[in-house]
């Protein structure tokens, strides 16, 4: 294999991400857009940016260096993460970056860069050559400067939205939103009022400062807030977003946390039912129920490595109508193959709307079929001696093994998953078994502990 190049310990497997202003700050910026624009050989991008504090002033620095090479800029301002890609699909631009750290804590920054088309630029595709290139940058600036414009997209982005879906089949449902003072509450509000249903809106000013925690309903302790308010307010399901809203998260009417496992299912069986026939792309952390509702619905399951990245890459070279990751991302053929954390709370809306059943209803077989552990993390010393321990132990008896992300091992009734993480420094484990939940409860134990041993 041959050597990386040398890169700022910020460009990671997916995106650039690190602590502002130790690993990123707005030099490097600056350096960033300068090299944007001579690797991808673009001329126009859209650039916007999350609520945290320094993203203002990174985003700044970065459409100071895309003009200085040349490129025209359209800023659009503090927005989601998604709301670029959608920019830069629907407008047509050479490219686009999001200012974000997504669910990081406050003290951390970065950014997500795409190319036309919204394609992402990852470790594969590019992101570690404008890592080693804005080491040894010429800042010298030649030929003309581009120029910059402002323009709010929300107004359109509403429309876009909600044009995938039948508003007219709607039911008057209430429904509790937490942003968790993310980038989601402005955009919500718009949707809002262009619906039937009845939102209540808890923490969703934007605030960089996160007075109630980082945003990121995927850590246990991070939901208690939306739990409680469905429950208070009688609402028919909540939902709780990360930081720049690319992944959504959703309680049912009993405010229990719906594992985004099985809304993977719940959402590929909504695709397949209009596209009969078509690819869903799953990761493998969890995969016996997608299968499962895959192969019943008349699709074809795909499993790919865990990454935005390589699920958008995979989804085009199958033309998968829908791609979904037990970790909340959620992709579609419709949003250019990109990771949306709006469609899926509409399409479900659409779907307790239209089939006069709640969402517990509709999930709860598959949590009888396929109960899980959740995703459990470790900060361990030693990651690999870690899992080599747990290969050694369970691999004589397993009927199948699978590498494609971490490693994978499955027995008759139950089977696991575990991996490091590509952007953070953690060993995370996920169990499933074929409708026994004890028996998940007991591997999971006695995986943990050898992990930690």
């Amino acid at each position: 294999m041959p050597a990386q190049p040398a890169k700022p310990a910020c460009f990671k497997a997916y995106d650039i991400r690190g602590k502002f202003p130790q690993d990123i700050d707005l030099d490097l910026a600056y350096r960033i857009g300068r090299v944007t624009v001579s690797h991808t050989g673009g001329r126009r991008f859209v650039v916007g940016h999350d609520c945290r504090l320094s993203s203002e002033s990174l985003s700044a620095a970065l459409i100071h260096g895309l003009t200085d090479s040349g490129a025209d800029v359209l800023d659009i301002g503090l927005c989601g993460t998604e709301m670029v890609y959608y920019a830069t699909f629907d407008r047509e631009f050479d490219g686009g970056v999001m200012i974000t750290a997504s669910h990081n804590p406050r003290d951390f920054n970065g950014m997500k860069l795409v190319r036309e088309g919204a394609r992402p630029i990852s470790g594969d595709s590019g992101l570690n050559e404008i890592g080693a290139r804005v080491l040894d940058l010429d800042l010298a600036i030649t030929g003309r400067a581009g120029a910059k414009s402002h323009e709010d997209l929300t107004d359109p982005f509403v429309e876009f939205l909600l044009a995938q879906i039948a508003t007219d089949r709607l039911a008057p449902l209430k429904i509790v939103a937490n942003p968790g003072n993310g980038c989601a509450g402005p955009l919500l509000t718009k949707i809002a009022a262009k619906l039937p249903c009845e939102f209540v809106l808890i923490n969703a000013e934007p605030d960089g400062n996160f007075p109630n925690g980082v945003p990121n309903p995927l850590l246990p302790e991070n939901r208690s807030a939306t739990a409680a308010a469905v429950r208070e307010h009688r609402a028919d399901f909540g939902l709780a977003w990360d930081g720049d809203y690319d992944r959504c998260f959703f309680f049912d009417e009993h405010g229990q946390f719906v594992e985004g496992y099985y809304l993977v299912g719940l959402l590929a069986e909504i695709t397949l039912r209009d596209r009969p026939g078509a690819a869903i792309v799953h990761d493998p952390r969890l995969t016996w129920n997608t299968i499962d509702v895959v192969e019943r619905a008349g699709g074809r399951a795909v499993m790919n490595k865990t990454g935005h990245s390589f699920m958008k890459e995979r989804m085009r070279v199958e033309d998968a109508a829908y791609g979904g990751e037990m970790s909340a991302h959620h992709y579609f053929r419709r949003f250019a193959y990109c990771d949306s954390g709006m469609l899926p709370w509409l399409l479900v809306l659409q779907e307790i709307s239209t089939s006069g059943k709640s969402l517990s209803q509709l999930v709860a077989a598959m949590q009888r079929a396929y109960p899980v552990s959740g995703e459990i993390n470790r900060r361990l010393p030693n990651p690999a001696a870690a899992l080599d321990r747990v290969e050694a132990a369970y691999a004589p008896e397993a009927v199948a093994v699978d590498r494609t992300d971490g490693l994978s091992l499955a027995m008759p009734r139950w089977r696991f998953n575990v991996r490091q993480s590509n952007t953070e420094p953690v060993v995370r484990l996920n169990v499933e078994s074929r409708g026994d939940a004890g028996l998940v409860q007991e591997k999971t134990t006695e995986i943990l502990a050898l992990l930690e041993s």
